[in-house]
């Protein structure tokens, strides 16, 4: 066991010895693993922060344990027979189907109802056109989790009484009150004048589209001016995450018995679930990792072969020294341990320099872009096997080469 221990340890130092010899060769050989390490890790931190960027921007505004019905919704994923299926058969979700799950769904903390209308916003002289107006009931603030930069949310009562108020997204501050408080204030939707009495907190933009070019009024002042009563969202929210999916299959039943649907018959709505979408984020980025990581990883393998390439140029420069080490006992075993050594030596340096390239990456991009880049240990990990066993690889020929040199021919060539 000592004597094993004895050659390892004693392998290793030559090893290192003779990549410190040749400084510059060992860092072009090492150019390709660690630019190919150093993109994997960049390339799987970027996928990793992709999806928390869209997970993150759908929470701002949606909020969390919530779930929506609605007539249609994920309309993009259906062919086009199927939409046209499903836009003769679904049906518009009513008020008195909103009442009906509001009442009795026992296990939703929150019901609510949205109704969605765009139209030009004046104040002044100033318009903003193609502004989201979205007419909810007073608890919406409650289900999707708002949080108000200043003044207040509207109340039941409001509701109730269709007052004319409203909570304006930050786009419509920026626009017509970029000094000053905007509480108190109003602006017209339809010739109607709107109070201002609370602006929620700025939220971003989100694949280019800005998420702050909106105002909530209450759904009562919306159904006034818009003059529609149906095509309702219905909104749920469970405080109890142990009962969030139990609450989706209450009200989705509760829907269902509502409009007399039985047995396996099709329900004639759908149900939107925030869960259901961060899952779809799961499977679309881990279908992006699966395309373009293995494209990224070829530069992995030039990289081996990169090594390779320099190994039999090591093996050719130190004939002589094989040479004498087989006369003086050395074993093909030996040998061929010598040199794979010390190409995973290269490779396991070049990939723990590929990881703090990346590291630096990261960081760059995410300051530049403002987007969280992640890291993750599994790809860490993953990159640091694959360029070990690309060394071992990529100096198995080498290796080879090297055992079976014959001492006598080595030393004569010498």
């Amino acid at each position: 066991m000592r004597q094993l221990y004895s050659f390892y340890y004693d392998a290793f130092w030559i090893a290192l010895k003779s990549i410190l010899e040749h400084k510059l060769r060992a860092f072009l050989t090492l150019i390709g693993i660690i630019i190919g390490v150093a993109a994997v890790i960049v390339v799987s931190a970027s996928i990793s922060g992709l999806k928390t960027y869209v997970i993150a921007q759908v929470s701002k505004v949606l909020g969390s344990n919530h779930f929506m019905i609605t007539r249609m919704a994920n309309v993009g994923d259906l062919s086009g027979e199927e939409w046209e299926r499903r836009n003769r058969v679904f049906k518009d979700v009513n008020w008195e189907e909103y009442e009906h799950i509001r009442d009795n769904c026992e296990l939703c903390t929150y019901v609510g109802a949205q109704m969605n209308a765009g139209a030009d916003i004046q104040e002044g002289a100033l318009e903003m056109p193609s502004v989201r107006i979205n007419g909810v009931t007073h608890n919406m603030a409650e289900i999707e989790d708002k949080t108000l930069e200043e003044g207040r949310f509207f109340s039941k009562e409001e509701v109730e009484r269709n007052a004319a108020v409203g909570v304006i997204g930050f786009d419509l501050k920026e626009k017509f009150f970029p000094t000053g408080s905007p509480i108190g204030r109003s602006v017209k939707i339809r010739g109607v004048p709107v109070t201002v009495i609370g602006v929620e907190q700025q939220r971003g933009s989100f694949m280019g589209q800005s998420q702050d070019r909106h105002i909530y009024i209450p759904i009562t002042l919306h159904n006034q001016i818009f003059n529609r009563s149906g095509g309702l969202q219905i909104h749920g929210k469970t405080v109890q995450d142990e009962n969030f999916v139990a609450s989706i299959d209450e009200a989705h039943l509760l829907l269902r018995n509502k409009r007399q649907l039985i047995g396996s018959e099709e329900s004639n709505f759908s149900v939107v679930n925030v869960d259901d979408f961060n899952k779809t984020m799961d499977q679309v980025t881990g279908a992006i990792a699966a395309v373009v990581l293995p494209i990224t990883a070829i530069i992995l393998v030039v990289g081996g072969i990169v090594v390779m390439n320099i190994m039999l140029v090591s093996v050719t420069e130190r004939t002589f020294e094989v040479g004498l080490r087989k006369a003086l006992g050395a074993t093909r075993k030996q040998i061929l341990l010598q040199f794979l050594i010390e190409s995973s030596l290269l490779c396991v340096v070049g990939g723990f320099l590929g990881l703090l390239l990346s590291i630096g990456a990261t960081e760059l991009v995410a300051y530049l872009l403002g987007m969280t880049m992640t890291i993750t240990a599994f790809y860490v990990i993953l990159s640091i096997i694959v360029s070990s066993a690309i060394g071992i690889v990529a100096g198995l020929y080498p290796a080879w080469k090297a055992a079976r040199l014959d001492p006598i021919v080595a030393l004569q060539k010498a």
